[in-house]
């Protein structure tokens, strides 16, 4: 497949050279198409020797051949990375003031942007404002990673890997028609990703989506709660928006909006539980991703619980430690499946982290929970120190109610297995 490779003028161009790499590998014939500034940080002669082809930086190079018009044209893909504030938005207003701003006007294939710069830049309204316009335009806009940045920073704003960039750009071609490439993540059960386009497939559903960590308060500066980062319920999100659905999400995680989502936040499972219930009647599918906490404080402390804690700031210390006494939450999953009783519709969608034990595997427990909860699909997370929590990876389950049968997905990026839950649900609907 032909892949335009373009590259702006940030820090994380370096990255740039993995994915072209990559994309070599599996096959791709790719012309890299970097701006002024990005040679800045990798010079043309890199970007040669990466790519076998010559490198095009300025529309006046072979002007016979109209390369500004051309290379767009030609083009079965065009990714972006990293895409700067800058970039994004002279894409967004339509500029052609250099080779790479004309390929984007003049390409008619897929496009991919995976924006990098410092938080606030990336957080500035004007740059949230950009990203909604393209991505209203089709634009497959990759959320950028949080961590470390360029000096001290650290934050949301990081350029995603190369190996996670490389595994959108194999499923966007592949939704685009094309066919699937030597070294292509796998999809379900091992199979190469669906050939068949998924842009627009949930145009007119609505959706809500719960993500992250619930947390319940033990005083003023303390909670219980769990290793949730939100990334999966998000990665969600941004995957049923880009598929044209209208999406709710109901978020406790600290991560950016995705472009053209709704979101609600929330704190306790209380809080998640009033949010998810008062949206459910106007939703066509329901995706319970967030961990809600099974338990909460059965009292909170109007101040903070002392280390050393005594009846009067002169009395005697006491030091022993507090006890805490401990109530449930309410099931929330279990709850929307009786309140939706013998109708089909929302489609309800569970998620289970397992570790397995002595008495069972992941498997085991997952579809004992299938049973109990009553939803129509549940996916099942394997999780533990450094897995999933916290990871933009995942390997998860399908499980789907009244079946044996079961899909495996991953180890993949989140986005990937955000796609193959959704593949599954526009089956149930």
């Amino acid at each position: 497949m032909k892949v335009v490779l373009g590259v702006a003028g940030g820090i994380a161009a370096y990255k740039a050279c993995t994915l072209l790499r990559l994309l070599t590998e599996a096959g791709h014939d790719v012309t890299v198409v970097p701006t002024a500034a990005a040679l800045h940080f990798v010079g043309e002669a890199t970007w040669s020797a990466l790519s076998g082809k010559k490198v095009h930086t300025d529309v006046w190079s072979d002007i016979t051949e109209v390369p500004h018009v051309r290379i767009g044209q030609e083009a079965d893909l065009v990714v972006v990375a990293p895409a700067t504030a800058d970039l994004l938005a002279r894409a967004a207003t339509g500029q052609a003031d250099d080779l790479l701003t004309n390929v984007l006007l003049t390409a008619r294939c897929p496009v991919v942007m995976a924006p990098a710069m410092h938080t606030e830049m990336w957080e500035h309204a004007a740059t949230q404002a950009n990203v909604a316009t393209l991505t209203e335009r089709g634009v497959h806009v990759v959320p950028p990673a949080s961590g470390r940045l360029t000096g001290r920073d650290t934050g949301p704003g990081r350029l995603p890997e190369p190996e996670e960039l490389y595994a959108v750009v194999e499923r966007e071609l592949a939704r685009a028609g094309g066919a699937s490439r030597p070294g292509a993540p796998a999809g379900p059960a091992g199979r190469a990703p669906d050939a068949t386009s998924r842009r627009g497939d949930l145009s007119g559903r609505r959706v809500v989506i719960s993500a992250g960590g619930t947390r319940e308060p033990l005083d003023p500066v303390r909670f219980l709660g769990n290793r949730s980062s939100g990334k999966q319920g998000h990665a969600l999100a941004e995957a049923a928006a880009r598929r044209g659905a209208s999406v709710l999400l109901v978020s406790s995680s600290s991560l950016p909006a995705p472009a053209g989502v709704e979101v609600v936040p929330v704190e306790t499972a209380l809080e998640l539980e009033a949010a998810v219930t008062a949206a459910a009647a106007e939703a066509d599918v329901i995706v319970m991703a967030a961990a809600v906490a099974d338990f909460r404080p059965a009292a909170y402390a109007r101040h903070k619980i002392k280390k050393s804690h005594s009846a009067a700031l002169d009395g005697p210390e006491d030091e022993s430690a507090p006890v805490v006494e401990l109530v449930r939450n309410p099931d929330v999953l279990a709850g929307l499946v009786r309140a939706r009783g013998a109708a089909t519709s929302p489609v309800i969608v569970g998620f289970a982290a397992e570790t397995g034990d002595d008495t069972g595997s992941v498997l085991d427990h997952g579809r004992a929970k299938l049973a109990r909860k009553g939803c129509d699909l549940l996916v099942v997370n394997e999780v533990g120190n450094g897995v999933t929590f916290g990871q933009d990876s995942s390997t998860v389950h399908l499980l789907r109610r009244g079946s044996d049968a079961v899909t495996d997905v991953g180890p993949a990026p989140k986005s990937v297995v955000a796609d193959a839950v959704w593949d599954a649900v526009l089956d149930l609907l």
